[in-house]
């Protein structure tokens, strides 16, 4: 019986919607398509309902049939000379005392004109009311969330991600921050964590954590509606955590926040990403060009990762990971309008998370970097194997394509910053979500 009345649900509603008040008994269950099905019809004959017998009087396994719901026994034999009369199949009937109205859902066969017969069911002086099984949508606005720190998140207002966690996420997919270390234990973090490795273990962590990775992984996938903090752009991702760097500096405010990372570490991290199947790969660093990191870059684009780099302050494409062809390169959007061929998110004063269960606000292209990774994470959930050009094309302000060699700076690429719900429309038509920074 459980099951049978949740199959029936959505058939009543739909039903009850189509005739104002016409309803208020489940219908059997039957098929129907996602967009309705345009050969069921409601019919409504006059009808006085005869009283309900008492309890335990009628057998529930008949009660389609029983005085109450489906009407007189009078009612009952129109009903069944109108489906003779006009070749329609009955699918479910119930009655409206305040109306006096029986109603049946009526099933037109396959080769009919569904307007032709409306029109002689409404010509008809038994019927009272003849109509189409219409669909209603509800008007679904931007989540809202429990999380306290969202109103000062800045960038996730500027991307509009609100917006497109209408339609996705990020569930299902696997992020690869390679980085310095992750604080796993942070609130913000709890179950987004798929996978942790450190390869860079002869380098000691700081003793107040690794800052910078740990600020990545929150403007990728902090959890939203747990009460705390800060909403991720992809909430639902996974994170794998892999520490190929380690604190090299501290910031103003005595926080080791800039790491370093060299050759051999990112090797391994790049290559652990590639085997444990990263759908994106955050690359929140960059150096001078080298050949094995472009190598091993190449063959994850090669494999279907998306990978995400950040832009040097200087605006160079001839270094790692700016040269590699096919990496989708993020510079600041506080910083001006970006190169061609160069995607651009928030990257001042951003809050995010860090390390001990805290959060802070922290700058540079790093961050955009994380929010872009966040937002094709997003994009990923919502069409699984979506490769970087076809990303590309969707963040990019003007719906350009990646550059398969590097592009020189300075060269206008239209509007600063991505807009993820304007990406999630291109990939989804009929995808309605606040375009609250358009």
């Amino acid at each position: 019986m459980a099951v049978w009345r949740r199959i029936a649900a959505p058939l009543l509603l739909a039903a009850l919607a189509g005739l104002a008040a016409c309803g208020s008994v489940p219908a059997p269950p039957m098929a129907r398509g996602n967009d309705g099905d345009a050969q069921l019809l409601i019919v409504a004959i006059a009808d006085t309902p005869e009283p309900l017998p008492g309890a335990g009087g009628v057998p529930r396994a008949d009660y389609r049939r029983a005085p109450g719901y489906a009407g007189g026994t009078r009612a009952q034999a129109v009903a069944d000379d109108i489906a003779a009369d006009h070749s329609l199949a009955q699918q479910a009937v119930w009655t409206i005392a305040s109306l006096q109205l029986r109603c049946m859902l009526y099933r037109l066969p396959a080769d009919a004109d569904r307007n032709a017969v409306l029109a002689r069911l409404n010509a008809d002086p038994r019927i009272a009311l003849a109509q189409p099984l219409n669909r209603f949508d509800t008007y679904t606005g931007p989540p809202a969330y429990n999380d306290p720190l969202i109103g000062l998140q800045r960038g996730f207002a500027v991307l509009d991600a609100a917006g497109a966690q209408q339609w996705a996420s990020g569930e299902g997919v696997r992020v690869a921050v390679i980085d310095s270390g992750v604080d796993t234990a942070h609130p913000d973090l709890q179950g987004r964590i798929a996978g942790q490795r450190d390869f860079a273990v002869a380098m000691p962590a700081p003793r107040d954590g690794d800052v910078h990775g740990t600020q990545v992984a929150g403007l990728i996938a902090a959890g939203a509606n747990n009460g705390v903090g800060i909403v991720g752009i992809a909430p639902r991702a996974r994170l794998l955590a892999y520490r190929a760097c380690w604190a090299s500096g501290s910031s103003a405010g005595g926080t080791a926040s800039s790491a370093r990372c060299d050759s051999f570490s990112l090797a391994q991290a790049l290559g652990a990403a590639i085997a444990d199947g990263a759908d994106v790969i955050n690359l929140s660093l960059g150096g001078p060009a080298d050949p094995l990191l472009a190598r091993l870059a190449t063959r994850a684009i090669e494999r279907g990762s998306i990978v995400v780099g950040a832009m040097p302050p200087n605006g160079r494409r001839d270094g790692f990971p700016a040269g590699v062809p096919g990496v989708l390169m993020v510079a600041s959007s506080d910083d001006g309008v970006p190169a061609a061929g160069v995607l651009a998110a928030p990257g001042r004063a951003i809050l995010t998370l860090a390390p001990g269960g805290h959060y802070d606000y922290a700058s540079g292209s790093s961050l955009a970097a994380a929010q872009v990774s966040g937002a094709l994470a997003l994009l990923r959930s919502l069409q699984p194997g979506l490769r970087g050009e076809a990303a590309f094309a969707g963040l990019s302000p003007a719906g350009g394509s990646v550059p398969s060699a590097v592009s020189p700076a300075g060269a206008a690429a239209g509007a600063a910053s991505i807009n993820l719900c304007v990406a999630v429309q291109r990939l989804r038509a009929a995808a309605e979500c606040s375009l609250a920074t358009r």
